[in-house]
């Protein structure tokens, strides 16, 4: 549904009036067959001790995170794994799950699957399907696209939440779909944040940062 109505929403009238259109046509299926044969390299020679993706037709190494990075990262994706477990809701990721999209693959920092998805994984699985929810931690590196091309492939895809985490100011954004396209549900630093993927999730933002909160969030989480 994402793609058709991202489709619906462009203007396609100036390239279907021109002359050109059979070489626009010719153009871009050449370079989705270069970007095929590409990707089908990537596969072949990709290993689980690398953390790269596949992005318009480039494979993106992934330099190092920052300390402060792999702190929010551990700290929010031991809450989700906890919750997610305790209540069977499906399975939770982090770091190295190589996710397939439709053109591009990417190996977010938290991805989550419910039970529909997860059903299917089997123990050499390495190539996984479009998850339901995703975290990204953003660093320098990864900013621009975190909010350039993953934003628009996840919304256009069937993400059906993604929160964008700010290690540094210490703030989430959470995005939601509704129609089709993304919403800003909340940007903040304090208070709460309640997944409407994944239900009953509810945590405080601080707890994503500091380590005390995050204990006593656990402990709350556990049975």
């Amino acid at each position: 549904m994402g793609i058709l109505f991202y489709m619906s929403t462009l203007d396609l009238t100036p390239f279907l009036k021109s002359p050109r259109l059979p070489d626009l046509v010719a153009a871009l299926s050449d370079r989705l067959l270069t970007e095929s044969v590409a990707r089908q390299r990537f596969y072949n020679e990709m290993t689980d001790g690398e953390k790269v993706e596949f992005i318009d037709g480039e494979i993106i190494m992934h330099s190092p995170a920052r300390n402060q990075h792999l702190h929010a990262q551990m700290k929010l994706v031991t809450l989700l794994n906890t919750y997610v477990g305790i209540h069977k809701l499906g399975v939770v990721y982090a770091e190295k799950c190589l996710c397939v999209f439709p053109r591009n693959d990417y190996e977010p920092d938290i991805v989550f699957f419910g039970p529909e998805k997860a059903i299917a994984f089997q123990p050499d699985t390495m190539k996984f399907p479009v998850p339901d929810f995703v975290v990204e931690v953003l660093s320098d590196s990864t900013e621009a696209r975190d909010r350039g091309v993953k934003f628009e492939d996840f919304e256009a895809n069937g993400v059906g939440e993604y929160w964008i985490v700010d290690a540094v100011a210490e703030i989430v954004e959470q995005y939601v779909i509704e129609n089709g396209s993304f919403r800003l549900l909340l940007k903040s630093g304090s208070g709460e944040i309640v997944s409407r993927l994944i239900s009953g999730f509810r945590i405080p933002i601080r707890a994503i940062f500091d380590s005390a909160e995050n204990l006593s969030t656990l402990k709350r989480l556990l049975p």
